[in-house]
């Protein structure tokens, strides 16, 4: 029994958090990735002996990959029904895009008449800001995930309704938690609140951090803003250099 116990702590140290000991596993092919790994590894679909049960073979299941869990979180968002957002013109879910394993991730607020039509956030006039923002502390957009809180479109581009964040925010936490982003910006007003739960207005909200599920929290300026209000750039490259900063001392 102490072996056994002993054997039980190491794998999970590991991350294992399951086993399967369904006959069908002992004859199933070896992943790819199990191949690869020489047999010594402990990969998703490779089999173990156990000394509990001699001659049959168990799946050691380890912590799905950042993309596997966002693959997971986006089929079971499915075609979402949820709230009265689906029947109030929506085109396309946008579920999110990017890095899975970025060390940044930013959240806007929701999608709009652009993003709506081609699936994926920020791709309008404040998305080619937001890239150009991105670049400017020498990242790509493909180097960070860029997500909103709620997945549909608000009619006329509306603040989302209490409802519509109830049914969607689950989703939100479970990318964030799939990412572990060192650093998550909080893109505008509405974002930043949500959050943050707070009504505090941007302007006292930005230009600090805040500890956030495993993160830094920055919140800033919407690039829609800045399309409004140029002079705002200003902070918005402080922010963004306070986030440079976070991401090189980790």
């Amino acid at each position: 029994m102490d072996d056994l116990k002993a054997h039980l702590d190491f794998f999970g140290e590991l991350g294992v958090d399951g086993m399967r000991a369904e006959p069908a596993w002992r004859s199933r092919p070896l992943s790819a990735s199990s191949q690869s790994s020489g047999g010594g590894g402990h990969d998703v679909g490779k089999g173990v002996d156990s000394d509990l049960n001699p001659g049959t073979t168990q799946e050691v299941r380890v912590r799905p990959s950042a993309d596997e869990a966002l693959t997971g979180i986006r089929e079971d968002l499915g075609d979402c029904t949820r709230c009265k957002l689906h029947g109030l013109g929506r085109q396309n879910i946008v579920f999110g895009v990017g890095n899975p394993n970025a060390d940044l991730m930013f959240v806007g607020e929701a999608p709009g008449s652009d993003e709506d039509k081609q699936g994926e956030p920020f791709v309008g006039r404040a998305g080619q800001l937001l890239t150009k923002i991105i670049e400017a502390i020498n990242l790509r957009r493909e180097d960070v995930y860029i997500a909103n809180l709620i997945k549909c479109r608000p009619p006329g581009n509306r603040n989302p309704e209490p409802d519509e964040m109830d049914q969607c925010e689950p989703f939100l936490l479970r990318q964030i938690d799939s990412i572990r982003p060192k650093v998550i910006v909080a893109l505008g007003k509405f974002a930043a609140q949500s959050l943050l739960q707070t009504t505090d207005p941007i302007t006292r909200l930005r230009g600090r951090e805040y500890p956030y599920r495993d993160a830094i929290l920055v919140p800033t300026y919407h690039p829609a803003y800045l399309l409004r209000q140029p002079s705002a750039k200003r902070d918005v490259w402080a922010d963004m250099q306070r986030v440079r900063a976070i991401l090189g001392d980790g």
